[in-house]
């Protein structure tokens, strides 16, 4: 579940401070960033609480201090404060654009715009409000949960103005956002996922 436990922009890779080294090789290696360790509230499912790109980020309200801090030295960042804050899983987002769970309220949908950078919209992705779990969104593409409609598909389509592609990853599971790291560079999956799934993702995140 590598986007539960770390997640990436196109300049850094965040990583929980338990990360063997060699993974962490591996995934500045794979998608071209700097790793940076880091705790969201003293727990290690970095990639649930945060969500960010190249602007800045936004993590779960319940972090420390000293973790905003040491995230501030290399970029923007902000608490996603309310009851629903594991911004990791509310929140698909690449350099232009997000969709948001919708319950999240109208204040917290600016403080994301603003720390982002980017239009903000709220929706579902396969009926999930977790659209940060049920999807994954470079700036090259977008993947989505299988069973994704075609209306919220739309949506997608105009609000990154990209290609939307369907797909599954660690044999057949559809939560793309919570098993697959991906930036415009490149990518890394979980290891049970299949060759047609690396097929499907290759083609939905445009890579040559």
């Amino acid at each position: 579940m590598l986007g539960v436990f770390a997640t990436c922009t196109e300049e850094f890779v965040f990583v929980p401070y338990d990360a063997p080294d060699e993974t962490v090789a591996e995934l500045e290696n794979s998608l071209s960033v700097t790793a940076i360790r880091s705790s969201i509230g003293g727990s290690t499912i970095v990639g649930s609480l945060m969500r960010g790109n190249a602007n800045g980020v936004m993590i779960a309200d319940f972090a420390l201090d000293k973790e905003l801090r040491r995230l501030r030295k290399h970029t923007k960042a902000a608490r996603l404060s309310g009851e629903l804050n594991a911004a990791g899983n509310l929140i698909l987002a690449n350099d232009t654009a997000a969709l948001v769970h919708p319950d999240l309220s109208d204040k917290t949908v600016n403080v994301i715009k603003k720390t982002l950078g980017v239009e903000v919209r709220k929706g579902t992705i396969g009926g999930l409000k977790t659209v940060g779990m049920a999807a994954l969104a470079t700036n090259k593409g977008v993947l989505v949960h299988p069973k994704a409609q075609a209306s919220e598909i739309a949506v997608l389509e105009e609000l990154f103005a990209l290609p939307v592609d369907i797909g599954t990853v660690n044999f057949g599971s559809p939560l793309v956002g919570s098993g697959l790291l991906a930036n415009s560079k490149g990518y890394v999956a979980g290891e049970e996922t299949t060759g047609p799934e690396i097929s499907r993702i290759e083609d939905a995140l445009g890579y040559e």
